[in-house]
Protein backbone atom coordinates (compact mmCIF):
# COMPACT_ATOMS: atom_id res chain seq x y z
CA UNK A 1 0.00 0.00 0.00
CA UNK A 2 0.98 3.63 -0.98
CA UNK A 3 1.40 5.78 2.20
CA UNK A 4 -0.07 9.57 0.94
CA UNK A 5 -1.70 13.09 1.88
CA UNK A 6 -4.72 14.65 1.14
CA UNK A 7 -2.99 18.24 1.98
CA UNK A 8 0.17 20.06 2.25
CA UNK A 9 -0.84 22.05 -0.90
CA UNK A 10 -1.53 25.75 -0.59
CA UNK A 11 -4.20 26.01 -3.55
CA UNK A 12 -5.79 23.79 -5.88
CA UNK A 13 -3.60 21.28 -8.34
CA UNK A 14 -1.33 23.99 -10.25
CA UNK A 15 -0.15 25.70 -6.59
CA UNK A 16 1.92 21.76 -6.58
CA UNK A 17 5.65 22.22 -6.76
CA UNK A 18 9.18 20.88 -5.82
CA UNK A 19 8.76 22.80 -2.28
CA UNK A 20 5.19 20.52 -1.86
CA UNK A 21 6.19 16.94 -2.91
CA UNK A 22 9.77 17.53 -0.74
CA UNK A 23 7.89 18.33 2.29
CA UNK A 24 5.25 15.26 1.33
CA UNK A 25 8.64 13.14 1.04
CA UNK A 26 10.12 14.21 4.11
CA UNK A 27 7.31 13.20 5.88
CA UNK A 28 7.96 9.31 4.17
CA UNK A 29 4.86 9.78 1.87
CA UNK A 30 4.70 9.16 -1.42
CA UNK A 31 1.85 11.05 -3.41
CA UNK A 32 -0.17 13.91 -2.87
CA UNK A 33 -4.00 14.08 -3.88
CA UNK A 34 -4.94 16.39 -6.23
CA UNK A 35 -7.13 18.59 -6.07
CA UNK A 36 -8.93 20.88 -8.81
CA UNK A 37 -11.31 23.75 -9.02
CA UNK A 38 -11.40 24.39 -13.03
CA UNK A 39 -10.73 21.24 -14.11
CA UNK A 40 -12.02 22.17 -18.10
CA UNK A 41 -8.72 24.64 -18.06
CA UNK A 42 -6.00 22.87 -17.46
CA UNK A 43 -3.71 22.99 -20.06
CA UNK A 44 -0.39 20.79 -21.92
CA UNK A 45 1.63 22.68 -20.33
CA UNK A 46 0.08 22.36 -16.76
CA UNK A 47 0.01 18.61 -16.69
CA UNK A 48 3.01 18.11 -18.09
CA UNK A 49 4.48 20.32 -15.47
CA UNK A 50 3.03 18.76 -12.26
CA UNK A 51 3.17 14.68 -13.89
CA UNK A 52 7.15 15.72 -14.25
CA UNK A 53 7.02 16.79 -11.00
CA UNK A 54 5.19 13.55 -9.47
CA UNK A 55 7.66 11.49 -12.01
CA UNK A 56 11.16 13.33 -10.42
CA UNK A 57 9.84 12.44 -6.82
CA UNK A 58 9.19 8.75 -7.80
CA UNK A 59 5.59 9.35 -6.79
CA UNK A 60 2.27 7.72 -8.54
CA UNK A 61 -0.14 9.77 -9.31
CA UNK A 62 -2.65 10.28 -6.72
CA UNK A 63 -6.63 10.31 -6.58
CA UNK A 64 -8.32 13.33 -7.70
CA UNK A 65 -11.10 15.49 -6.49
CA UNK A 66 -12.96 18.34 -7.89
CA UNK A 67 -15.12 21.22 -5.83
CA UNK A 68 -18.32 20.83 -6.69
CA UNK A 69 -20.36 20.53 -4.05
CA UNK A 70 -23.80 19.20 -3.64
CA UNK A 71 -25.26 18.52 -7.09
CA UNK A 72 -25.13 15.04 -7.60
CA UNK A 73 -28.69 14.34 -5.82
CA UNK A 74 -30.11 17.73 -6.23
CA UNK A 75 -33.77 17.85 -7.04
CA UNK A 76 -32.82 20.92 -10.07
CA UNK A 77 -32.41 18.84 -12.85
CA UNK A 78 -29.83 22.08 -14.25
CA UNK A 79 -27.78 22.26 -10.95
CA UNK A 80 -27.39 18.46 -11.03
CA UNK A 81 -26.71 18.70 -15.16
CA UNK A 82 -23.74 21.17 -14.08
CA UNK A 83 -22.57 18.79 -11.49
CA UNK A 84 -22.06 15.97 -13.80
CA UNK A 85 -20.13 18.22 -16.32
CA UNK A 86 -18.23 19.20 -13.66
CA UNK A 87 -17.34 15.23 -12.57
CA UNK A 88 -17.32 14.53 -16.49
CA UNK A 89 -14.50 17.01 -16.89
CA UNK A 90 -12.55 16.06 -13.85
CA UNK A 91 -12.40 12.74 -15.56
CA UNK A 92 -11.55 13.67 -18.47
CA UNK A 93 -8.47 16.11 -16.32
CA UNK A 94 -7.45 12.79 -14.47
CA UNK A 95 -7.36 10.80 -17.62
CA UNK A 96 -4.77 13.11 -19.20
CA UNK A 97 -3.07 13.74 -15.70
CA UNK A 98 -3.22 10.21 -14.85
CA UNK A 99 -4.98 10.12 -12.07
CA UNK A 100 -6.14 6.51 -11.23
CA UNK A 101 -9.24 7.91 -10.40
CA UNK A 102 -11.83 10.67 -8.99
CA UNK A 103 -13.64 11.17 -6.40
CA UNK A 104 -17.64 11.28 -6.18
CA UNK A 105 -19.10 12.76 -4.12
CA UNK A 106 -22.98 12.00 -3.60
CA UNK A 107 -23.63 15.35 -1.82
CA UNK A 108 -26.50 16.65 0.57
CA UNK A 109 -29.58 18.04 0.29
CA UNK A 110 -28.48 20.64 2.95
CA UNK A 111 -27.59 23.60 1.22
CA UNK A 112 -25.13 24.59 3.22
CA UNK A 113 -22.82 21.88 2.01
CA UNK A 114 -22.60 18.25 1.02
CA UNK A 115 -21.83 16.62 4.47
CA UNK A 116 -24.38 17.74 6.47
CA UNK A 117 -27.76 16.37 7.29
CA UNK A 118 -31.03 16.90 5.82
CA UNK A 119 -34.33 14.58 6.30
CA UNK A 120 -34.99 13.68 2.82
CA UNK A 121 -31.21 12.05 2.61
CA UNK A 122 -32.02 8.39 2.85
CA UNK A 123 -35.32 8.69 1.01
CA UNK A 124 -35.84 6.63 -2.59
CA UNK A 125 -36.01 10.04 -4.63
CA UNK A 126 -32.72 11.08 -3.54
CA UNK A 127 -31.55 7.91 -3.98
CA UNK A 128 -32.29 7.50 -7.56
CA UNK A 129 -31.31 11.07 -8.69
CA UNK A 130 -27.79 9.46 -7.38
CA UNK A 131 -28.12 6.43 -9.42
CA UNK A 132 -28.87 8.31 -12.45
CA UNK A 133 -26.00 10.71 -12.00
CA UNK A 134 -23.52 7.43 -11.59
CA UNK A 135 -24.70 5.55 -14.63
CA UNK A 136 -24.21 9.16 -16.10
CA UNK A 137 -21.09 9.44 -14.96
CA UNK A 138 -20.01 5.72 -15.84
CA UNK A 139 -20.23 6.41 -19.30
CA UNK A 140 -17.42 9.00 -19.56
CA UNK A 141 -15.40 6.99 -16.95
CA UNK A 142 -15.43 3.51 -18.47
CA UNK A 143 -14.62 5.80 -22.09
CA UNK A 144 -11.42 7.17 -20.18
CA UNK A 145 -10.03 4.59 -18.18
CA UNK A 146 -10.92 6.36 -14.73
CA UNK A 147 -12.41 4.94 -11.79
CA UNK A 148 -14.79 6.56 -10.08
CA UNK A 149 -13.99 6.66 -5.94
CA UNK A 150 -17.98 7.00 -4.14
CA UNK A 151 -17.69 7.83 -0.52
CA UNK A 152 -20.44 8.43 1.77
CA UNK A 153 -21.46 9.02 5.63
CA UNK A 154 -23.66 8.35 8.01
CA UNK A 155 -25.36 12.19 7.19
CA UNK A 156 -25.43 12.08 3.24
CA UNK A 157 -27.50 9.56 0.80
CA UNK A 158 -25.34 7.02 1.08
CA UNK A 159 -24.73 6.65 4.92
CA UNK A 160 -23.84 2.56 5.46
CA UNK A 161 -21.91 -0.04 3.85
CA UNK A 162 -24.77 -1.58 2.57
CA UNK A 163 -26.12 1.58 0.80
CA UNK A 164 -22.57 1.89 -1.11
CA UNK A 165 -22.80 -1.75 -1.62
CA UNK A 166 -27.01 -1.01 -3.33
CA UNK A 167 -25.60 2.21 -4.98
CA UNK A 168 -22.80 0.47 -6.88
CA UNK A 169 -25.00 -2.64 -7.69
CA UNK A 170 -28.01 -0.49 -9.15
CA UNK A 171 -25.02 1.55 -11.08
CA UNK A 172 -23.70 -1.47 -12.79
CA UNK A 173 -20.59 -0.40 -14.01
CA UNK A 174 -16.99 -1.74 -13.56
CA UNK A 175 -16.17 1.58 -13.25
CA UNK A 176 -17.55 2.73 -9.89
CA UNK A 177 -15.51 1.53 -7.03
CA UNK A 178 -15.80 2.70 -3.24
CA UNK A 179 -13.35 4.96 -1.42
CA UNK A 180 -13.24 3.31 2.34
CA UNK A 181 -13.13 6.62 4.61
CA UNK A 182 -14.77 4.29 8.17
CA UNK A 183 -14.84 7.34 10.39
CA UNK A 184 -17.49 8.78 8.18
CA UNK A 185 -19.87 5.95 9.05
CA UNK A 186 -20.28 6.38 12.57
CA UNK A 187 -23.06 7.31 13.57
CA UNK A 188 -23.64 6.05 17.34
CA UNK A 189 -22.36 4.97 20.35
CA UNK A 190 -22.86 1.19 19.60
CA UNK A 191 -20.82 1.73 16.19
CA UNK A 192 -18.01 4.04 18.34
CA UNK A 193 -17.32 1.88 20.73
CA UNK A 194 -17.77 -1.64 18.51
CA UNK A 195 -16.37 0.17 15.48
CA UNK A 196 -14.27 -3.11 14.10
CA UNK A 197 -17.56 -4.23 13.42
CA UNK A 198 -18.11 -1.74 11.06
CA UNK A 199 -14.93 -2.16 9.14
CA UNK A 200 -15.58 -6.11 9.04
CA UNK A 201 -19.43 -5.27 7.17
CA UNK A 202 -16.98 -2.68 4.52
CA UNK A 203 -14.60 -5.75 3.54
CA UNK A 204 -17.53 -8.31 3.54
CA UNK A 205 -19.62 -6.47 1.44
CA UNK A 206 -17.23 -4.71 -0.68
CA UNK A 207 -14.30 -7.07 -1.13
CA UNK A 208 -14.06 -6.17 -5.23
CA UNK A 209 -14.77 -2.62 -4.97
CA UNK A 210 -12.73 -1.07 -2.64
CA UNK A 211 -9.62 1.35 -4.41
CA UNK A 212 -8.26 3.56 -1.96
CA UNK A 213 -8.76 4.90 1.66
CA UNK A 214 -8.37 8.14 3.91
CA UNK A 215 -6.86 7.92 7.06
CA UNK A 216 -8.04 9.62 9.88
CA UNK A 217 -9.68 8.91 13.31
CA UNK A 218 -12.47 10.29 15.79
CA UNK A 219 -13.31 10.47 19.10
CA UNK A 220 -16.53 10.45 21.40
CA UNK A 221 -16.53 13.73 23.22
CA UNK A 222 -17.82 14.01 27.06
CA UNK A 223 -21.34 15.42 26.59
CA UNK A 224 -25.07 14.50 27.18
CA UNK A 225 -25.97 14.01 24.03
CA UNK A 226 -24.07 11.75 21.41
CA UNK A 227 -20.80 14.02 19.43
CA UNK A 228 -18.43 12.74 17.82
CA UNK A 229 -15.03 14.77 16.38
CA UNK A 230 -12.02 14.17 14.31
CA UNK A 231 -9.21 13.24 15.88
CA UNK A 232 -5.73 12.78 15.07
CA UNK A 233 -4.60 9.25 14.23
CA UNK A 234 -2.54 7.42 17.42
CA UNK A 235 -3.22 9.60 19.91
CA UNK A 236 -4.94 8.46 23.36
CA UNK A 237 -8.44 9.53 22.50
CA UNK A 238 -9.15 8.00 19.31
CA UNK A 239 -11.02 5.40 18.91
CA UNK A 240 -10.76 3.44 15.45
CA UNK A 241 -9.26 0.21 15.09
CA UNK A 242 -6.59 1.35 13.00
CA UNK A 243 -5.35 -2.58 12.77
CA UNK A 244 -8.69 -3.72 11.28
CA UNK A 245 -8.21 -1.05 9.04
CA UNK A 246 -4.97 -1.22 7.54
CA UNK A 247 -5.28 -4.92 7.81
CA UNK A 248 -8.60 -5.33 5.61
CA UNK A 249 -7.45 -2.60 3.19
CA UNK A 250 -4.08 -4.68 2.89
CA UNK A 251 -6.27 -8.24 1.99
CA UNK A 252 -8.37 -6.01 -0.28
CA UNK A 253 -6.15 -3.77 -2.35
CA UNK A 254 -2.77 -3.91 -1.08
CA UNK A 255 -2.20 -1.20 -4.22
CA UNK A 256 -4.44 1.25 -2.48
CA UNK A 257 -3.29 4.58 -1.73
CA UNK A 258 -4.32 5.67 2.01
CA UNK A 259 -4.21 9.40 2.35
CA UNK A 260 -4.30 10.93 5.74
CA UNK A 261 -6.97 14.15 5.30
CA UNK A 262 -8.48 16.52 6.92
CA UNK A 263 -5.51 18.29 8.96
CA UNK A 264 -3.86 21.37 8.92
CA UNK A 265 -0.35 20.90 7.79
CA UNK A 266 1.04 21.58 10.87
CA UNK A 267 -0.78 18.58 12.28
CA UNK A 268 0.12 16.41 9.71
CA UNK A 269 3.61 15.15 10.67
CA UNK A 270 1.62 14.02 13.88
CA UNK A 271 -0.84 12.30 12.27
CA UNK A 272 2.13 10.41 9.64
CA UNK A 273 3.79 9.05 12.35
CA UNK A 274 0.38 8.08 14.17
CA UNK A 275 -0.37 6.04 11.52
CA UNK A 276 3.07 4.73 10.66
CA UNK A 277 2.96 3.62 14.26
CA UNK A 278 -0.37 1.69 13.91
CA UNK A 279 0.93 0.12 10.37
CA UNK A 280 4.23 -1.13 12.18
CA UNK A 281 1.86 -2.61 15.16
CA UNK A 282 -0.36 -4.21 12.46
CA UNK A 283 2.49 -5.96 10.49
CA UNK A 284 2.01 -3.42 7.77
CA UNK A 285 4.91 -2.57 5.24
CA UNK A 286 4.55 0.26 3.29
CA UNK A 287 5.48 0.50 -0.40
Amino acid sequence: MILGVAGLVRGDWRSIDRETLQRAADLDFKTVQIRADDPSSATDAEIQRVASLYEEFGFPMAQSVGNYGNGLCSDDDAERDSAIEFVEEMIRFSARLGCPNTYFRPGSMNKNGPWLPHPENRTPAVFDRLIDSGKRLCVVAESEGVDLAIEGGVVCPVYSPQRVRDLIDAVGSPALKFNMDPVNFIGSIEQAYANTDLLNEFYELLPDRILGAHAKDFTLVDSLLPHFEESIIGQPESMLDQETFLNGMQRVCPEAHILIEHLPDEKVPLAAEGLKREARDAGINWD
